[in-house]
């Protein structure tokens, strides 16, 4: 992607960027001498989940050498855009499990914090006269409500109050952070949910959730589905192992040519931190689930551990070689593994899940949706057919009309509820 100009009146173009990479989300200054826009440097790159953290840049209007702007910051930026009355450009970026609302001042760079806690602050927006931001405000116990406050971030206040009814009467739990080193002494972040009404003394059983990506992350925000899970009695553990955004360009690129390799380290790991500082966690009823990259993940653990009595697999990966050749995203195996898979078929079938799949003794639970183009269905019908041939316990179930990520309420509310049994059936009966 490069940026243009077209003038209204005649249509004429004006090619602002060319570079290797891609540049996008321009926005010009308020008086239309400059575009700031977000980019990538790297020439192999993915729109799906990109290992690159996104830049910010700024350049002529009509065109020139972009220059980087807060480049101190090591951070994935995006929503940015200029203060339509003043001299800052905002954005936001993850940061260690929260989501912060910044801004630099393009002529030397300085870069501030406007919003910033543990909470995820999105969606920003400035009035015309720049004096005043809103933005979404959401942590683990709170879904997202409206908040304003000054440009400059303080006096910030709710506005909104609309999640009032549906959180009246519920007992939330929230997220306890831990912070750990995995086996190469890289310090890694997770979070800890216990099960609701847990009482001290009890042992209860835990479900280690992964992330999708495989450039996402967990952190101080709202999930419903975890909030689900502590509800019917079972603790949650989360983390952010390697390739997760929010630490850093070095910490982003873990996991590149190595799916499955340093971040299924980071998690068991992580895991077993979680284990030691938290003696409710019933080492014997331990249950995994992700989704995605998360459900490549899953998929991969239980070829490499038995520790685990269950596992559900969401929109899961299981083959590399045959994933390339049907998802809608090619590029993402280009860039992750920097190379065309007929390159090195090899290393892709290494880190398929599907090439281990012998090992494997978990009662696994797939769930997919028939359309979906990210990650096919034949990637757990593959896994899925494997397991069944070699004994293994496994369900498949397909949802019809549904993509990567579920939007029908009631297929959300069968899967989860599906997910619920499933780890009750193991986890609770004593089976496994």
């Amino acid at each position: 992607n490069d940026i243009y100009t077209v003038d209204v009146s005649t249509g004429a173009l004006v090619q602002v960027t060319k570079t290797p990479s891609a540049e996008f989300s321009p926005h010009f200054s308020p008086d239309g001498a400059w575009i700031t826009f977000e980019g990538w440097i790297r020439p192999h790159n993915t729109k799906d989940s990109p290992g690159e953290d996104q830049h910010l840049f700024v350049v002529g209007a009509g065109g020139g050498a972009p220059r980087q702007l807060a480049r101190a910051l090591d951070r994935r930026i995006t929503e940015s855009d200029w203060q339509r009355a003043g001299n800052y450009v905002y954005f936001a970026a993850a940061d260690r499990g929260a989501n912060v609302i910044y801004r630099v001042t393009p002529s030397d760079d300085k870069v501030e914090t406007v919003i910033g806690g543990r909470y995820h602050a999105t969606a920003w927006s400035l009035d015309a006269k720049g004096a005043t931001i809103a933005f979404l405000r959401t942590d683990d116990v709170h879904p997202a409500e409206v908040f304003v406050a000054a440009a400059d971030g303080k006096n910030a206040r709710q506005l909104t109050n609309h999640n009032a009814a549906f959180l009246a009467g519920k007992a939330l739990q929230g997220a306890e952070e831990f912070w750990f080193d995995s086996f190469d002494g890289t310090r890694v972040q997770g979070w800890v949910m216990k099960p609701a009404g847990a009482e001290p003394g009890r042992k209860y059983p835990a479900i280690l959730e992964i992330h999708g990506g495989p450039h996402g992350g967990f952190g101080f925000t709202w999930s419903e589905s975890f909030q689900d899970e502590a509800a019917a009695g079972y603790g949650v553990v989360f983390i952010n192992p390697r390739g997760s955004v929010g630490y850093g360009q070095t910490f982003s690129d873990g996991s590149i040519l190595n799916w499955g390799g340093g971040d299924y380290k980071d998690l068991m790991a992580g895991l077993d931190a979680a284990i030691k500082a938290n003696s409710w966690i019933d080492t014997t009823r331990l249950g995994v689930h992700g989704g995605s990259y998360g459900g490549f993940m899953t998929n991969w653990v239980i070829t490499q551990t038995h520790r685990f009595k269950a596992a559900v697999a969401s929109a899961s990966l299981s083959n590399l070689i045959s994933f390339y050749g049907t998802s809608l995203y090619t590029d993402l195996i280009e860039a992750e593994f920097n190379m065309m898979p007929w390159d090195n078929y090899p290393l892709l079938w290494q880190w398929s899940p599907l090439a281990h799949v012998e090992h494997v003794t978990t009662p696994t639970l797939f769930i997919h949706g028939e359309v979906d183009h990210d990650v096919p269905i034949t990637q757990a019908e593959e896994m899925y057919t494997a397991l069944r041939k070699l004994g293994v316990d496994a369900t498949l179930v397909r949802y019809p009309g549904e993509g990567h990520g579920f939007r029908r309420p009631v297929f959300i509310k069968d899967s989860r509820r599906r997910m619920i049994e499933w780890f009750d059936r193991y986890l609770r009966s004593g089976r496994g």
